[in-house]
């Protein structure tokens, strides 16, 4: 049974809080919809670079804190890295550990990543390819994340589509937003690719 608990996103929504800022003040990862039926989206995404640190069932404060210090310069370049939205996550399932992303913003990404100093933060590489993507609104807690699942596979199947068995899950709106225009969504690879990330930068001994 997949347990995440809030705490992490309560962390990351304090932060964009202090920091006086919205959804549109930050650059968001690029996406191109290939179809819309009200809530849910067939979207392409391009490969994308990584900030992520393992997730806990426990939650995600640690894992948000991890994440926040590599781009507020805690890396080896000592160099500060705009944040962005949506911060990724994928839930710990039995024994594994879930995972957190942030989006590295484009330009760094093609300047160069600076590479971390922390052994539990990596540079990954979210593999292009096709979602299939439910949005909603509220403040997400395991129960919606787990029906917006359910209802995003019944629209796969009803379409003659298939997924892969990963999930995960993305959130974009400081705390201050009300939860009727609240930005959540649940992500599904298409085609039977899994969701995964590769390895790309690891923090020197």
């Amino acid at each position: 049974m997949r347990k995440v608990s809030g705490i992490g996103l309560a962390v990351l929504l304090a932060a964009l809080f202090l920091a006086g800022k919205g959804r549109a003040d930050y650059e968001t990862a690029a996406y191109d919809v290939v179809e819309k039926e009200g809530e849910f989206e067939i979207r392409d995404y391009p490969e994308l670079v990584l900030a992520s640190t393992a997730m806990g069932a426990s939650g995600g404060n640690g894992s948000f804190m991890r994440l926040f210090g590599y781009i507020s310069g805690s890396n080896q370049a000592k160099q500060k890295v705009s944040m962005t939205t949506p911060v990724f996550m994928q839930p710990s399932v039995e024994q594994d550990a879930g995972m957190m992303s942030f989006v590295v913003p484009k330009q760094v990404a093609e300047d160069g990543t600076p590479a971390p100093s922390r052994q539990d933060v990596n540079i990954t590489k979210r593999p292009a390819g096709r979602f299939a993507v439910i949005r909603f609104a509220g403040r997400m807690n395991d129960t919606m994340r787990e029906e917006a699942e359910q209802k995003l596979r019944g629209w796969i199947e009803a379409k003659g589509l298939k997924a892969g068995d990963s999930m995960e899950y993305a959130s974009y709106d400081p705390p201050f937003t009300p939860a009727p225009l609240r930005r959540n969504e649940v992500f599904l690879r298409l085609q039977s690719d899994k969701v995964a990330t590769e390895t790309v930068q690891e923090p020197s001994p």
